[in-house]
């Protein structure tokens, strides 16, 4: 399962998402979207996940591999992530 956690007024986050929905099309991929800062339920999810890997958004989390990103990255970077 791959994880996107994210801020609405997050600049880096709003950068992020074309790259996103490029991966999602181009190699079929879903990646569930989960908003943490207007969203408490969220916020705890994501630190089931971020154990002092990053402290903040965007962070993105394969659950399969454990590999992860913080902040922002270019497609190709995601693109790996995503394998």
């Amino acid at each position: 399962m791959l994880l996107e956690f994210y801020g609405t007024e997050c600049s880096h986050c709003i950068r992020m998402k074309p790259l996103v929905e490029r991966l999602e099309k181009e190699k079929g991929v879903q990646v569930e979207k989960f908003e943490i800062w207007h969203n408490e339920e969220n916020a705890k999810r994501m630190n089931e996940y971020d154990t002092g890997l990053c402290g903040g958004v965007p962070f993105f989390f394969n659950t399969e591999t454990k590999a992860y990103i913080c902040g922002e990255a270019d497609y190709e970077e995601l693109e790996r992530w995503a394998n």
